[in-house]
């Protein structure tokens, strides 16, 4: 049985800070992930999936991967309680910053944090990494989603690229017709210096 994550705004700190994720972390991520986009407390929040997919969002070894390899990000904000209460992967990948796993507590969904968390991830890119731009994947079909990413600054490329039917560690599709499209934002040039 999985616990969600339960999260009011009585849990939200009033400016949200971020810190890097650790092993420890992957339970209570996999639960903030799956609450998210899964099932029916999914459907408290705007970005569930629950009538796309099924299972898992997320699979704990590819989570606890991406936390300890280079080049490799996963942020947390943390309520005043001390659990998370969204969190975002990013990486580098192909010379440019690679978003994901991007995850906001259904209950807090539309009240800024998601914008926080990308802004942040997006400083990392640029700032950090001084990479030229981040990009992204998401199933087509999420129109809404879509339109959020394009409204700060992502547009849809026509490139796409498969949805892994068959592997259940990224769910199991209820519709035969699912495949991501990649999103891309490129950063002004003079915000960046030279690629790594």
């Amino acid at each position: 049985m999985v616990i969600f994550p339960s999260a009011s705004l009585a849990t939200m700190p009033a400016f949200p800070t971020f810190r890097l994720a650790t092993v420890d972390d992957v339970p209570a991520l996999v639960a903030l992930v799956t609450s998210a986009y899964r099932g029916d407390t999914s459907r408290v929040g705007w970005t569930t999936e629950a009538d796309l997919l099924d299972g898992a969002r997320i699979d704990p070894d590819v989570l606890r991967a991406d936390i300890v390899r280079p080049d490799s990000r996963v942020v947390v904000v943390d309520g005043m309680d001390g659990a998370p209460l969204a969190c975002a992967h990013v990486a580098i990948e192909d010379g440019h910053g690679y978003f994901g796993m991007f995850a906001v507590s259904p209950q807090l969904q539309g009240r800024g944090t998601g914008d926080a968390v990308l802004a942040e991830c997006e400083r990392i890119v640029r700032d950090d990494w001084r990479l030229p731009g981040m990009r992204m994947t998401v199933i087509d079909v999420r129109e809404a989603l879509i339109a959020w990413y394009e409204r700060r600054g992502y547009r849809r490329t026509g490139r796409h690229k498969p949805f892994p039917y068959g592997d259940v560690r990224f769910g199991i599709p209820l519709r035969a017709d699912l495949r991501f499209e990649v999103l891309e934002k490129m950063f002004a040039a003079t915000s960046f210096g030279a690629a790594r």
